[in-house]
């Protein structure tokens, strides 16, 4: 039962017995007595019993047929001296009926009590003292009065008298609560509460329905307390209670204290976990899919006084997963802190990838906003991760990402102040292994990042649901690292920084057959066989850059640069394989250029980069050729039409130079002849 709840009980049953002893004295006195004495006497008695100053004022009525009993007036009690938050009750009437036979008895045996509107402040200081700890003197806890010690001075005291407190219906209407927590510092109201209970053995069994609304919505407590009485007085009771709000039903079956504590063993049937949690006015947190929308739950579920709650035995149905395993929740610190250690089997998480709530599972990588647009850049909402803190231990026997798709899984999960590490101790998938850390963080808006090796790995597999490649088949090594930013998929992708390296063995990359690229020039459709690859990546802005690939085929060897975009979802790619050379053959280049969208990429020869590759040395054997042709075109023209003779190694223009200073030279003497 919630704390408010509680204290609800807890104080209204100090208000039973306040009027059960006002009517004790009423009708002792109705044959004597009008009804403004009586109700004087039972205000100054309740007052002497309490501590606190209680007022009727009105009429007070008094009934003999067909039950004996009277009505009063508007009658306040004062709260304690140390409240500010104004009188601890205030009603408009009390009625109280009253069994005459027991009366004779000396019992009293209260057949009907009815409390016109009222209106109750519970609180509690910062201290923890509560303004209900009040006694009603002269009533032993047991329900028996309190009896004088045999051999007392004078030869011994009398004992008292029996005072039996019993109550057959008692039935509260239209209150409002105000509950005050001076050490939280809240303030929490509530109007049209109503409450029926009936008591007919103080130490026996009581059954109860009492309607509360935190959030102007019916949360109904309905059940039975085995011995309400012990419990009032701070015992143990059995107890079987059932909560129902419009979301869906918990029952409660075992035993209780007022401490508060509770051993019972818990089911819980939630079609609608948002509407359960709004009408107990805590927040309706927007769950995925799978992951408590709605909640089918059994287990063995305790409290403790200082509201640490742990949960043995559990099996947690959240609407498409099921759990087992158990679980402890800290209440007090800013955050619950959740402790776990939980079995899935088969866990499907498909929600959680960026197309949501799509069918989960299969290949040509996450669904894009809308088109081949890009990535989807609808808003990821983050704000679970800063509801609780937690140190969850989960194993499963297969999980599904949506996006991902892996075997079995041994993850621990830590989330701190809405930052959560999972730590992958063992997760198989796409015939390997994965191993490294993930985390997500939203303290200060959200990021993603993680540090991940992967041994085994079915490259196509793999390729196939990250990014929707599916040309390159193999088996390999990769290591990454990473970190995004951003609210979306699309700001996340396009901010990635990081690196890569992979490595893999015999493959097969189909899309373009090399022989026939090689020998036609055009490599379009077939498969190229390789024997293995290495490459390794810079991730800088969502684009990643490499230019040290390395491919071995059985009769090329191939390397590779360029930029992949991880944001864009384009590739700008050169793929450079060289023909071995032979005894009677030499290598030959030919670039393959990749360029285009993922999910069609262009792929095609660089026939300009072949020739340069190929035909180097050709031309500048042909450039040689052209050049001593034309220098001998120039002698000739030179000596023909200038008279200048070009000596071996010597330049045209140094020829003309010589033979234009041998002229004025010439020119020059002839001024002396």
């Amino acid at each position: 039962m919630p704390e408010t709840a509680r204290l609800h009980m807890k104080f209204l049953t100090k208000i039973i017995g306040f009027v059960l002893v006002a009517a004790l004295l009423a009708v002792g006195a109705l044959f004597f007595l009008p009804g403004e004495r009586i109700a004087r006497i039972a205000a100054e008695r309740i007052s002497t019993m309490t501590g606190r100053e209680v007022t009727m004022t009105g009429d007070t009525s008094i009934s003999f047929y067909p039950v004996l009993g009277i009505s009063t007036g508007r009658t306040t009690i004062a709260n304690a001296d140390w409240s500010s938050g104004g009188p601890m009750l205030e009603a408009d009437s009390f009625k109280v009926g009253v069994d005459p036979v027991a009366l004779i008895g000396g019992e009293v045996r209260i057949t009907g009590l009815e409390v016109a509107r009222p209106r109750i402040v519970i609180e509690r200081d910062a201290n923890g003292r509560g303004n209900w700890e009040i006694g009603v003197d002269g009533v032993a806890q047991s329900g028996q009065g309190s009896g004088g010690g045999a051999g007392g001075s004078g030869g011994g005291a009398a004992q008292s008298r029996a005072l039996a407190l019993t109550l057959d219906r008692a039935l509260i209407n239209d209150a409002s609560v105000t509950y005050i927590d001076a050490r939280s510092g809240t303030r929490q109201q509530m109007s049209g509460v109503s409450l029926e209970l009936r008591w007919p053995d103080y130490n026996g069994e009581a059954t109860f329905d009492l309607v509360l609304r935190p959030a102007d919505q019916d949360v109904r407590f309905a059940g039975t307390i085995n011995q309400l009485g012990p419990l009032i007085e701070g015992g143990v009771s059995p107890l079987d209670v059932t909560v129902s709000t419009d979301g869906g039903t918990l029952r409660l079956d075992g035993r209780a204290s007022a401490a508060p504590q509770l051993d019972a063993r818990m089911t819980a049937d939630i079609d609608s976990t948002a509407r359960f949690m709004g009408a107990l006015g805590l927040p309706p947190a927007d769950l995925p899919r799978g992951l408590g929308r709605e909640v089918s739950a059994t287990g063995q579920l305790s409290v403790t006084e200082d509201l640490r709650i742990s949960l043995r035995d559990m099996t947690l149905g959240l609407g498409g997963n099921t759990l087992t395993g158990a679980l402890d929740v800290v209440t007090a610190g800013p955050r619950p802190r959740i402790t776990a250690r939980l079995d899935a089997g088969a866990l499907d998480l498909a929600m959680l990838s960026p197309d949501g709530d799509a069918p989960a599972g299969g290949g040509g990588g996450p669904a894009p906003a809308s088109g081949d647009d890009g990535w989807s850049r609808a808003p990821i909402d983050a704000s679970a991760l800063g509801l609780a803190d937690a140190d969850i231990a989960l194993t499963a026997d297969s999980l599904d990402l949506g996006q991902f798709t892996f075997g079995a899984a041994d993850i621990g999960l830590t989330i701190d102040n809405a930052r959560a590490v999972a730590t992958l101790r063992r997760l198989e998938g796409y015939g390997g292994a994965l191993t490294g850390q993930a985390v997500a963080n939203n303290r200060s808006g959200l990021s993603v990042g993680g540090d991940l090796e992967a041994r085994g790995i079915d490259m196509e597999r793999f390729l196939t649901d990250a990014a929707g490649i599916t040309r390159f088949s193999t088996t390999g090594t990769m290591a990454i690292d990473f970190l995004g930013v951003g609210q979306s998929v699309h700001e996340i992708m396009n901010s990635l920084s990081g690196n890569l390296s992979v490595a893999t063995g015999r493959g097969v990359i189909s899309g373009f057959d090399l022989d026939r690229l090689m020998r036609t020039g055009d490599g379009s459709g077939g498969t190229t066989v390789f024997d293995q690859t290495g490459a390794s990546f810079v991730i800088d802005g969502g684009n990643m850059r490499g230019d040290d690939l390395k491919m071995s085929m059985p009769l090329a060897t191939a390397t590779g640069n360029g930029r992949i975009g991880l944001g864009a979802r384009d590739i700008d790619y050169l793929f450079t394989p060289v023909l071995l050379q032979g005894e009677n053959s030499r290598g030959l280049a030919i670039p393959v250029s990749i360029t285009g969208p993922w999910s069609n990429p262009r792929i095609r020869p660089d026939l300009e980069k072949a020739i340069d590759l190929n035909l180097r040395e050709e031309r500048k054997e042909l450039e040689k050729k052209a050049r001593e042709e034309v220098d001998r075109e120039i002698d000739k023209f030179v000596e023909k039409e200038l008279g200048v003779t070009r000596q071996e190694g010597q330049s045209v223009e140094d020829a003309l130079r010589d033979s234009v200073k041998d002229q004025a030279v010439k020119e020059l003497f002839k001024l002396f002849d």
